[in-house]
């Protein structure tokens, strides 16, 4: 073998060592890039990407402009200003397809607020609560017969408003199970079991004070709270990401906090509240000297 031929062997030979090398290298960022943590992404590219849900008062949308409100829309915007950050509005999602995207990572939060479950834990983590979310029991006007008498519910010859597989159908289920059912399909408005109750074709629901004053403003005199110093449930209503994403958990809990003990909170919600106490506060966790 000449030198040249040698030369030129000696070069072959270290490209292709450096090829092997540069896909090693590659390779091996793929891997990492797919290990990299919500957090890490996150802080990298500065950004939040959120999806959200039109639901009164945790989420709204101008219909002229497309512009977001509500609670969650400026709680999240607060906190990523605190944390240096955007917010990236990836997209609108129902309630039926919400989990799929966060799957898929198509986004890394949904901003409206939701109710914590025994369901939802096993599929997602939640921030801190937001609010809390009482939800009352609702019947035709001047239908006193089941005032301060829950009892009465439980009965055959009631009939329940409730939603396939929703909570209304739950609460239904674990508190008045002798009770009938005016059951609707899955993806029903929560609006129409107040509905079905103002026009006689149900005797009782169970809803949020947010939804149930809404309705009234448009439905005057047709519902009414039987009871309202004491909701049947309350639910604490939060942020949703993947499970598993600690170090973004806490990053948030942690703004949340700053947020609410501030009282920036308080006057976020008091905006978009239609009547007092629609929603409830996360009560501070200190207490003030006398």
């Amino acid at each position: 073998m000449t030198k040249k031929h040698a030369y030129c062997l000696y070069l072959v030979l270290i490209l292709t060592a450096m090829a092997l090398s540069s896909c090693v290298s590659s390779s091996s960022n793929m891997t990492n890039l797919g290990k990299q943590s919500l957090y890490d992404r996150v802080i990298r590219s500065g950004k939040i990407r959120c999806a959200y849900l039109i639901y009164p008062p945790g989420c709204l949308k101008e219909p002229n402009t497309g512009k977001l409100s509500g609670i969650g829309v400026e709680a999240i915007e607060l906190v990523a200003k605190k944390l240096g950050l955007q917010i990236e509005w990836v997209e609108e999602i129902g309630w039926g397809t919400m989990l799929e995207g966060l799957n898929t990572r198509r986004y890394d939060l949904i901003a409206t607020p939701v109710w914590t479950n025994a369901h939802r834990a096993k599929l997602v983590s939640f921030s801190k609560p937001l609010f809390y979310s009482p939800v009352f029991v609702f019947a035709r006007k001047g239908d006193k017969k089941f005032k301060n008498h829950w009892e009465q519910i439980n009965s055959a010859n009631v009939k329940i408003a409730t939603i396939d597989g929703g909570t209304v159908e739950v609460i239904a289920e674990a508190d008045f199970p002798k009770a009938g059912r005016l059951s609707m399909p899955e993806l029903t408005d929560v609006s129409q079991l107040l509905l079905n109750v103002g026009s006689g074709k149900a005797d009782i629901t169970f809803a949020e004070s947010t939804v149930a004053d809404r309705y009234l403003h448009n439905n005057p005199g047709t519902i009414e709270n039987i009871n309202p110093q004491k909701p049947i449930r309350v639910f604490s209503s939060g942020w949703i990401f993947s499970r598993g994403e600690f170090e973004f958990k806490e990053m948030l809990d942690t703004v949340l906090d700053e947020v609410i003990n501030s009282g920036a909170m308080d006057k976020i919600i008091s905006k978009y509240e239609k009547a007092p106490n629609e929603v409830y506060r996360v009560a501070l966790p200190y207490k003030l000297p006398k």
